[in-house]
């Protein structure tokens, strides 16, 4: 239900919530967790009205905070992971694409019942744009699942992938990397205290030497990084993950990692002295995003190079203090790999994919629906797919942009199909969470994070719906 009037939210949330002296007061959290707060989330996200939803945005905000929920940067953790204080699990950093209320939830269930706390919730570049999600929104209904199923502690919000266009950036590189600048702070304004920086497109292995092809790398990911630290809220201190090798291209090297590392360190302490360098490193080992799906539309085998994961994360954790390797695009590898992440010390790993393909593929999942929203990408998007490529072929790689397209009416799906599907995710996360070894490290990251409230204002939700 969609709210025609502010005063309607206060009469929903009489004697539940009220407005307090800039925050939020919680009469009882019970009620709270109850419709009204499905209905809040709603009207957070699909409401036209920019004071409706901002409003709505600011109750769920100030209401996680009340409750003990608190958005923070993981750069605690990884600073005891560098310092050898904390190993043997691997942080899945999970993207939130579809059904972002559901999936979410699913993993707050999953995190409370296995005693969770290394987890991360993130979004992409591109991600944000093909399912028109932006950072308050998508902020606002990870807290709204946290408070729903009544987990508390710190929350990891993470912006995946902001990516240098290296085609926009060789035509106007100042445009290109005032973009991302943006992007940046918006990500922060919106509760983003982890940001990926992904300046990988911009190595070039036509230069004669590993420097002179990692130069743009590392000197346009100091620029963004210190950008980032401009902008980071009193107190916390942003986790920035850099990358020396472009998902889906040519495999990770020692010689390039030390480049980049090398290079990187020294010019952001030219440039900003003390400054805290990135937390982690993102490097190639043969998987590539959504995977290679065949004719048939199922998903090709990988050939991931586990020692370059087990070599690279082991020196950037010994010769450089950070967390380790990160590892992309691996969601749709055989589930009897996910072991081998945690045993090899793997920092973080990615995770998007396959919870599309568990939702389109889901017996729950409306077959006209479904059939909808197929018809629609291969009319409006036409022009993308490739001579030679079937039909399931288009259809795997495009429906992710579904979820834009179909905003409202995933929503709209009835609570016995969202909730049904919920339930197959948190399955899925569950035997994620078991074979990454993340179970019981609530008490780690209770110990390592710094909790650090930053409080919403109203002007601020309501200024960023318009």
């Amino acid at each position: 239900m969609l709210f025609n009037h502010q005063d309607e939210i206060t009469q929903q949330l009489k004697n539940i919530a009220t407005l307090d002296n800039g925050g939020v007061k919680i009469e009882n959290a019970d009620k709270l967790r109850g419709d009204v707060l499905d209905q809040l989330i709603q009207n957070a996200v699909l409401n036209p009205s920019a004071e409706i939803k901002g409003l709505s945005r600011f109750y769920i905000k100030s209401a996680a905070l009340e409750l003990g929920i608190v958005n923070s940067s993981i750069q605690g953790l990884y600073d005891a992971r560098g310092r050898g204080e904390v190993k043997g699990f691997t942080v899945p950093a999970l993207n939130i694409r579809g059904l972002p209320y559901e999936l979410c939830r699913a993993i707050f269930r999953t995190a409370i019942k296995m005693n969770a706390g290394a987890f991360i919730f993130e979004l992409a570049k591109s991600e944000m744009n093909y399912t028109f999600q932006k950072p308050h929104e998508l902020s606002t209904v990870i807290l709204g699942a946290a408070i729903k199923e009544g987990y508390t502690g710190p929350v990891f919000i993470q912006g995946d992938h902001f990516q240098v266009n290296a085609k926009n950036y060789a035509q106007d590189p100042e445009k290109e990397v005032a973009g991302l600048k943006n992007l940046i702070e918006s990500g922060i304004a919106g509760g983003f205290y982890n940001i990926d920086i992904d300046t990988s497109t911009l190595v070039d292995l036509s230069k004669p030497t590993v420097i002179e092809q990692q130069r743009a790398n590392f000197e346009v990911g100091v620029e963004l990084t210190e950008h980032a630290r401009n902008f980071e809220p009193e107190g916390i201190t942003i986790s920035v993950g850099g990358e020396i090798g472009e998902v889906g291209k040519e495999n990770s090297n020692e010689q390039e990692l030390r480049a980049y590392l090398d290079n990187f360190n020294e010019l952001l302490e030219k440039n900003r002295s003390g400054a805290t360098t990135i937390s982690k490193i993102s490097i190639q080992t043969g998987t590539s995003h959504g995977g290679v799906p065949l004719p048939d539309g199922t998903v090709a085998d990988v050939n991931l190079d586990f020692d370059t994961l087990e070599n690279l994360s082991r020196i950037s954790r010994e010769d450089y203090g950070l967390a380790g390797a990160v590892q992309h695009g691996a969601s749709t590898l055989p589930q009897n790999l996910f072991n081998k992440f945690p045993e090899l010390e793997t920092a973080e790993i990615h995770l998007a994919t396959d919870f599309q393909n568990m939702i389109y593929g889901s017996e729950l999942f409306p077959a006209d629906f479904k059939e909808k929203i197929y018809t629609h990408l291969r009319e409006k998007f036409t022009g993308e797919k490739k001579s030679g490529e079937t039909d399931e072929q288009f259809i795997y790689k495009t429906r992710k942009k579904g979820f834009g397209e179909f905003k409202s009416e995933f929503w709209g799906l009835s609570n016995e199909t969202r909730e049904g599907i919920g339930k197959e995710l948190e399955d899925k996360m569950t035997f994620l969470f078991d074979k990454l070894a993340v179970q019981n490290t609530k008490e780690c990251v209770d110990k390592t994070v710094k909790q650090v409230p930053i409080r919403p204002t109203l002007e601020d939700e309501v200024t960023a719906c318009q």
